[in-house]
């Protein structure tokens, strides 16, 4: 069983490892810098409040003047919400795509295999990648707050961490729609790159403008906040239910669509 997504993990391997290095050098890095922000003799709420409120609400700036609201905004909400989310939806993309570019998915489906069990198992190779980011780095992040002089609460770092799990999984799936809708590759990776940065845009625009905040609720980011949780302590339950059922949803939808698709088979 998982055959497919064992051989997909596996393909991965080098990079899911290369990703989780680079992303905890960085979270180390960003943790390392906070002592000279500490110390540099600046009014971080005036900082903070010169920023235009679009700015602060697509980055969530609040509290720079602590580890917690730091690292929010240089790990968090940067990285792990722009740069992963980006990251995993281009990854997804090319899933399916990129095996029917390529010709092999005849070869795939010609073995006495359900287009539904191929699809699956491609998109849980993707849960690699993201359990590996979010079992490692909050060790890394943890252990360079204390090696600082700092502290951090532990139970906040895990939620922030588990809570990104069905975010990424939801710009994941996100790639995956267009990874079956897109005959290449290039086409369906490019466009989910377009349609979650633009989300992303969606979501902070709307929440610094009164009449358009209705619009925030079709983006993923909407869902998953990692200032409120390391700052305020604020875990948003209901949001990783969303995004659970969305990811869930998105699936099915794309495999309705790989079903009917003529891709040889």
């Amino acid at each position: 069983m998982l055959e497919f997504a064992r051989f997909e993990a596996r393909r991965r391997a080098k990079g899911t490892a290369a990703l989780v290095g680079g992303v905890s050098l960085l979270a180390a890095s960003f943790t390392g810098l906070f002592p000279s922000i500490e110390r540099a003799d600046v009014d971080m709420d005036a900082y903070v409040e010169a920023f235009p409120p679009a700015l602060q609400e697509a980055f969530g700036i609040a509290a720079l003047d602590t580890i917690e609201g730091f690292l929010a905004v240089e790990l968090y909400q940067f990285v792990w919400l722009l740069l992963l989310g980006l990251y995993f939806a281009y990854s997804a993309a090319g899933l399916i795509a990129s095996d029917v570019e390529r010709d092999r998915m005849d070869l795939t489906l010609s073995l006495p295999v359900s287009r539904t069990r191929v699809l699956a198992e491609k998109f849980l190779s993707v849960c690699v990648p993201i359990l590996a980011l979010n079992a490692v780095v909050p060790l890394v992040v943890y252990a360079s707050v204390v090696a600082i002089g700092q502290s951090i609460d532990p139970v906040d770092l895990l939620v922030v961490h588990l809570l990104s799990i069905p975010y990424l999984l939801a710009c994941a799936a996100i790639g995956l729609v267009l990874s079956v809708l897109a005959d290449r590759a290039d086409l369906a990776k490019r466009a989910a790159i377009v349609v979650v940065f633009v989300l992303f845009l969606v979501e902070s625009l709307a929440a610094s403008t009164e009449n358009l905040e209705w619009l925030g609720y079709v983006s993923p980011t909407h869902y998953y906040d990692p200032t409120a949780i390391l700052v305020e302590g604020s875990y948003d339950l209901t949001g990783m239910g969303v995004l659970l059922v969305a990811t869930l949803a998105l699936v099915f939808a794309s495999r309705h669509r790989f079903v009917r698709a003529d891709v040889g088979a």
